[in-house]
């Protein structure tokens, strides 16, 4: 199986779950507010689905496959800043971190397409 591949439909998924959650989460709401973006809450959710949805037409349309994985490259690294400045704990940070490795790792491969 592609590595890539795989790379690419789990961190989509990643972020389509995790979008509705900021819908649908009580638990969630409360974690906006907690960052200080309790009144973007809808629109940062809506941007995280709308960039896993991106992911996955990205496997044909490798443009946007690239403009997708950027936009998760800069929404996960203000994610990793919010969360410092807040005093998050690191074992709160590392998703984000994790999560800005893996769209790193789609954007650069994606620069090795033909």
């Amino acid at each position: 199986m592609n590595t890539n591949l795989v790379i690419v439909v789990f961190t989509s998924f990643s972020f389509i779950i995790y979008g509705i959650n900021s819908f649908t989460s009580n638990r969630m709401v409360n974690e906006y507010v907690r960052w200080g973006f309790g009144k973007y809450r809808k629109i940062i959710g809506l941007s995280q689905i709308l960039c896993g949805t991106g992911l996955l037409i990205g496997l044909k349309w490798l443009v946007l496959l690239q403009f997708t994985s950027l936009s998760l490259i800069i929404m996960m690294s203000l994610a990793i800043l919010v969360r410092v400045k807040i005093n998050d704990n690191i074992s709160e940070v590392l998703p984000a971190i994790t999560y800005l490795l893996l769209s790193c790792l789609i954007f650069f491969n994606t620069l090795n397409y033909n």
